[in-house]
């Protein structure tokens, strides 16, 4: 049985070095607030403002470390919140994607674009990948066991020799299913 930890992703943002500069004043570095199942990626202590057309959310968690792209990723109800809609995309396909302000203590950055609904997927390591047979982009079908059980089909297979096995969802897709971080999916194929 190919058993998979689930972890649930709430409203966060990737933020590149130049739009940190621009949020929080030259030279600012993010500090770490706890470590995320991924090796070397976490939860920073500084949050910031995301404002759209319809709405806003103050507080929205930076995750880092700095990426080469800002990025923020919402779930379909925080995007009708925001007044926004974007697709569902893997993590840094932003391209045609909604913009969005955001705004830290020292300045605010207009993102042309960036904001998406992130596809479900898994994290493997290459060795827990080859041991199962999966392939890097490979779709599979993941199902929970619980009170309110689902299948998921359509989950992304990303395979890195720095990643660890988890698979993520956003707070749509655990809350319609009961699911909490940590609970257990298996992967029917």
């Amino acid at each position: 049985m190919k058993q998979v930890p689930i972890g649930v992703s709430a409203r966060h943002i990737h933020l590149s070095k130049e739009h940190i500069a621009m949020l929080f004043g030259a030279g600012y570095e993010l500090k770490e607030m706890k470590a995320l199942s991924q090796p070397g990626q976490y939860a920073a202590e500084e949050t910031v403002a995301v404002v759209g057309p319809k709405g806003r959310f103050d507080k929205v968690r930076i995750l880092g470390p700095a990426r080469s792209k800002s990025q923020l990723e919402v779930s379909r109800t925080d995007a009708f919140a925001l007044g926004v809609n974007p697709p569902v995309r893997e993590s840094g396909h932003t391209a045609g994607t909604p913009g969005i302000k955001v705004i830290g203590p020292a300045g605010e950055v207009e993102l042309e674009e960036g904001v998406i609904v992130a596809a479900r997927h898994i994290h493997f390591h290459t060795d827990d990948a080859a041991k199962w047979g999966i392939a890097d982009k490979q779709e599979l079908t993941v199902r929970f066991e619980g009170e309110r059980g689902v299948t998921f089909e359509h989950v992304i297979a990303r395979v890195s020799d720095q990643f660890a096995l988890d698979m993520h969802i956003d707070t749509d897709e655990a809350n319609a299913a009961g699911i909490k971080t940590g609970d257990i999916g298996v992967i029917l194929a």
